[in-house]
Protein backbone atom coordinates (compact mmCIF):
# COMPACT_ATOMS: atom_id res chain seq x y z
CA UNK A 1 0.00 0.00 0.00
CA UNK A 2 3.08 2.39 0.51
CA UNK A 3 5.88 2.92 -1.46
CA UNK A 4 9.21 4.21 -0.82
CA UNK A 5 11.62 5.66 -3.27
CA UNK A 6 14.96 7.36 -2.55
CA UNK A 7 17.12 9.28 -4.90
CA UNK A 8 20.34 11.00 -5.50
CA UNK A 9 22.97 8.66 -4.05
CA UNK A 10 26.41 9.16 -5.96
CA UNK A 11 29.94 8.73 -6.11
CA UNK A 12 31.86 11.97 -4.28
CA UNK A 13 35.16 12.62 -3.45
CA UNK A 14 35.86 13.10 0.03
CA UNK A 15 34.42 16.46 1.72
CA UNK A 16 31.99 16.59 -0.72
CA UNK A 17 28.11 17.01 -0.44
CA UNK A 18 25.02 15.77 -1.39
CA UNK A 19 21.25 15.48 -1.19
CA UNK A 20 19.16 12.48 -0.75
CA UNK A 21 15.42 12.43 -1.37
CA UNK A 22 12.99 10.20 -0.78
CA UNK A 23 9.18 9.87 -1.55
CA UNK A 24 6.29 8.35 0.11
CA UNK A 25 3.53 7.61 -2.06
CA UNK A 26 0.30 5.20 -1.91
CA UNK A 27 -2.24 4.72 0.50
CA UNK A 28 -0.64 6.91 3.19
CA UNK A 29 -2.88 8.70 5.67
CA UNK A 30 -0.62 10.44 7.83
CA UNK A 31 3.48 9.93 8.43
CA UNK A 32 4.57 9.09 12.15
CA UNK A 33 8.35 8.97 11.15
CA UNK A 34 10.41 9.00 8.49
CA UNK A 35 14.33 7.91 8.78
CA UNK A 36 17.07 7.04 6.89
CA UNK A 37 19.41 4.16 7.31
CA UNK A 38 22.57 2.78 5.54
CA UNK A 39 24.00 -0.41 5.29
CA UNK A 40 28.23 -0.81 4.52
CA UNK A 41 29.86 -4.16 2.89
CA UNK A 42 30.11 -6.69 5.53
CA UNK A 43 27.98 -4.35 8.31
CA UNK A 44 24.70 -4.38 9.95
CA UNK A 45 21.94 -1.36 8.67
CA UNK A 46 22.84 1.08 10.82
CA UNK A 47 20.58 4.25 11.54
CA UNK A 48 21.61 7.58 10.68
CA UNK A 49 18.67 9.87 11.39
CA UNK A 50 15.32 10.24 12.29
CA UNK A 51 12.75 13.39 11.24
CA UNK A 52 9.32 12.60 13.85
CA UNK A 53 6.16 13.78 13.25
CA UNK A 54 6.91 17.11 15.13
CA UNK A 55 10.15 17.61 13.41
CA UNK A 56 12.35 16.23 15.98
CA UNK A 57 15.41 14.85 14.68
CA UNK A 58 17.96 12.14 15.86
CA UNK A 59 21.58 11.70 14.53
CA UNK A 60 23.71 8.83 14.77
CA UNK A 61 26.91 10.09 16.44
CA UNK A 62 29.03 9.66 13.73
CA UNK A 63 26.86 11.95 11.45
CA UNK A 64 26.37 14.51 14.04
CA UNK A 65 27.46 17.77 12.88
CA UNK A 66 27.75 17.08 9.17
CA UNK A 67 23.98 15.71 8.08
CA UNK A 68 20.68 16.99 7.95
CA UNK A 69 17.82 15.56 7.86
CA UNK A 70 14.37 17.25 6.86
CA UNK A 71 10.66 16.67 5.81
CA UNK A 72 8.36 18.66 3.55
CA UNK A 73 5.41 20.14 4.60
CA UNK A 74 3.28 17.28 3.82
CA UNK A 75 5.00 14.92 5.74
CA UNK A 76 5.48 12.28 2.52
CA UNK A 77 9.21 13.48 1.78
CA UNK A 78 12.30 13.79 3.34
CA UNK A 79 15.91 14.22 2.22
CA UNK A 80 19.26 13.91 3.96
CA UNK A 81 21.51 16.90 3.55
CA UNK A 82 25.27 15.17 4.13
CA UNK A 83 28.26 17.93 3.92
CA UNK A 84 31.76 16.76 4.80
CA UNK A 85 31.41 13.36 3.55
CA UNK A 86 33.66 10.73 4.38
CA UNK A 87 34.84 7.35 3.43
CA UNK A 88 33.39 5.96 6.30
CA UNK A 89 29.82 7.14 4.72
CA UNK A 90 29.97 4.80 1.49
CA UNK A 91 27.25 2.55 2.06
CA UNK A 92 23.88 2.01 0.52
CA UNK A 93 21.04 4.41 2.01
CA UNK A 94 17.63 3.45 2.50
CA UNK A 95 15.21 5.45 3.95
CA UNK A 96 12.23 4.06 6.21
CA UNK A 97 8.82 5.99 7.01
CA UNK A 98 6.41 4.56 9.45
CA UNK A 99 2.82 5.65 8.51
CA UNK A 100 -0.86 4.94 9.21
CA UNK A 101 -2.40 3.97 5.42
CA UNK A 102 -6.12 5.11 7.00
CA UNK A 103 -7.82 7.17 10.47
CA UNK A 104 -6.31 5.19 13.38
CA UNK A 105 -4.70 2.31 11.58
CA UNK A 106 -1.77 0.62 12.71
CA UNK A 107 1.59 2.30 12.02
CA UNK A 108 3.50 0.51 9.31
CA UNK A 109 7.04 0.72 8.47
CA UNK A 110 7.53 0.62 4.79
CA UNK A 111 11.35 0.77 2.84
CA UNK A 112 13.06 1.62 -0.05
CA UNK A 113 15.11 0.02 -2.09
CA UNK A 114 17.84 1.93 -1.53
CA UNK A 115 20.55 4.19 -3.10
CA UNK A 116 24.17 4.18 -3.22
CA UNK A 117 26.69 6.61 -2.02
CA UNK A 118 30.13 6.08 -2.64
CA UNK A 119 32.92 8.51 -1.29
CA UNK A 120 36.27 8.26 -2.33
CA UNK A 121 39.35 9.06 -0.50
Amino acid sequence: QVQVVESGGDLVQAGGSLKLSCTASGSIFSVNNMAWYRQAPGKQRELVATINNGGSTNYADSVKGRFTISRDGAQKKVYLQMNSLKPGDTAVYYCNVRSRTRVLGPIVDSWGQGTQVTVSS
